[in-house]
């Protein structure tokens, strides 16, 4: 492994890559939250719903999954 991380084209394409994957990652937590019939966030932090944070905890890391495999391939 040499420095060829460090090349600027290689450093700001990463940074562009991360960005886009994080934000194609919240638009789908939106999608997901709008398509659910209450609010998620509600329910998790004011409602202490602990089998609901599970689930959405695995439902973001398959989006990140899948993200992450879209943007690598």
């Amino acid at each position: 492994m040499g420095i060829e991380w460090l090349k600027p084209a290689i450093f700001f394409g990463s940074i562009l890559y991360a960005l886009i994957g994080v934000l194609v990652f919240w638009i789908c937590f939106l999608i997901v939250d709008k398509l659910t019939p209450y609010d998620l966030w509600g329910e998790i932090i004011e409602k202490k719903n602990l089998a609901l944070a599970v689930v959405v905890g695995s439902m973001c890391l398959g989006i990140a999954m899948i993200v992450s495999a879209a943007i690598h391939a």
